[in-house]
């Protein structure tokens, strides 16, 4: 029976030993997996300990390439700052050197360029050609406005020129609807440009130029000439190369010039005294409140009354430039008309001979006045076919604007007013060649009066 009882106890001591080994060995199972898993864990930790001391050690080697960076920037804008101080230094003692040589430029020449550069070669090749004789007293600037890459790498390509570029990204609000863009940009580019050229390189005088044009042979003996005007006579507010009406039927003498009340453009010379005046109120593009019918932008402002206030332009009866550009902002207006048959002049005048002074204001007006009192008077509605059949020069009076257009346009002169003026007019009066070297003088209705004549 004792033994019996001992069996069953070893028997149950069997049974109970078996869960517990069971629940042992899962023990060591699961330690073992957290085991691993603390391990990987720790491993991680030291791969990510490792990482960040690498991204530590990147980000300390970037600060201290930052640090260089700046330093080198510090150092080159430092010798920036050497290079146009030096650059400023011999500016001045070029400028001195070139007074005391005698060498004081007449007039800077700059040519307005912006995307035509096949146009900009043509006009640089023609001022180039008779400019290289006189370039000291004509210094020669290429000014771009944007970017345009072959502008600028053709500018770059030719020496004894400066290059200036005028990058405008001011956003342009144009001030009434279907107004053009491009006048807006071209009227900011001059002011640019002609306060650059007065104001930092501190020319007198200046020739504005634009990329569609080529000059005469006498182009700069004409302006040099005509700066000694613009000096001595404070009423004259530019000298023009450009006669509107200056088509080849319409012209004979090249040693012929006038004085007009409208401002022709297309190649000329403005004093530093007169830019001082116009610069502050330079125009952002069209003339506001103008009643034109057709509106081109800064040279109608220059034609307004309230601006040129009573002054007047020289112009030639011969131009001394020809415009080329069928192509551009305009988009060719007038061009087959009025533009392309243009007589550019081809004699070399030796203007330093020339007595100008009949130009000059007060002598000027008994000049003309005493050049109509010779001209053959016609009258009546057949006028024109009368002007015809004389062989000297002629008059015809016109009543009002309507009836000046009706007669320039039998002519096929320019019919076209600004702000009261029409084209190329002295005190009313247009004047041109007609099929010989006779003139045609077309009078205003009271043209005479303002001339002192008293009409038989």
């Amino acid at each position: 029976m004792g033994k019996c009882c001992f069996c069953d106890y070893r028997y149950l001591l069997l049974i109970a030993a078996v869960p517990f080994i069971y629940i042992q060995m899962r023990l060591f199972v699961t330690q073992s997996r957290y085991a691993d898993r603390i391990a990987d864990a720790i491993e991680a930790e030291h791969q990510c300990t490792r990482q960040t001391r690498l991204l530590i050690d990147q980000i300390s080697l970037q600060q201290e390439r930052l640090l260089s960076l700046e330093e080198e920037r510090k150092r080159q804008d430092q010798e920036c700052r050497h290079l146009r101080a030096l650059v400023q230094d011999l500016e001045k003692k070029g400028l001195k050197k070139l007074v005391g040589d005698l060498q004081v430029p007449v007039a800077a020449v700059v040519v307005m360029a912006c995307n035509r550069a096949d146009y900009l070669e043509r006009t640089i090749k023609s001022i180039l050609k008779h400019q290289s004789s006189v370039a000291s007293k004509y210094p020669l600037f290429i000014s771009q406005d944007g970017s345009d890459p072959s502008v600028r790498s053709k500018a770059l390509s030719y020496d004894g020129l400066t290059y200036m570029q005028n990058l405008d990204y001011e956003p342009v609000h144009t001030e009434r609807p279907g107004e053009l863009i491009a006048y807006y940009k071209i009227a900011r580019h001059y002011k640019w440009a002609l306060d650059q050229l007065f104001y930092k390189h501190n020319f007198s005088r200046v020739i504005i130029l634009e990329d569609d044009m080529e000059i005469a042979p006498d182009f700069f003996d004409y302006f040099e000439a005509g700066a000694a005007l613009l000096d001595s006579d404070k009423t004259i507010m530019a000298i023009s190369s450009w006669n509107d009406n200056g088509q080849r039927q319409f012209v004979h003498d090249p040693h012929v010039l006038y004085r007009s009340d409208f401002f022709p453009g297309l190649g000329w010379m403005l004093s530093k005294s007169t830019w001082d005046e116009l610069s502050p109120k330079w125009p952002k593009a069209y003339p506001s409140g103008t009643n034109f019918k057709v509106i081109t932008y800064w040279d109608d402002w220059m034609r307004l009354k309230e601006n040129h206030r009573g002054r007047q332009f020289i112009r030639p009866e011969v131009c001394r430039t020809y415009n080329f550009g069928e192509h551009g902002s305009s988009m060719g207006q007038f061009f087959r008309q009025y533009l392309e048959p243009i007589k550019l002049n081809d004699v070399k005048v030796n203007w330093k001979s020339m007595d100008l002074n009949y130009l000059v204001e007060d002598k000027y007006v008994k000049h003309f006045a005493d050049m109509i009192k010779k001209v053959t008077p016609v009258h009546g509605t057949d006028a024109i076919l009368k002007a015809y059949n004389i062989d000297g020069d002629v008059r015809i009076q016109y009543q009002d604007k309507s009836d000046f257009e009706r007669i320039a346009s039998q002519f096929g002169i320019f019919e076209e007013w600004k702000d009261g003026v029409p084209r190329t007019a002295y005190k009313g009066i247009v004047v041109f060649r007609y099929q010989t070297q006779r003139r045609i003088f077309l009078v205003g209705p009271d043209s005479l009066q303002q001339l002192g004549i008293e009409e038989a």
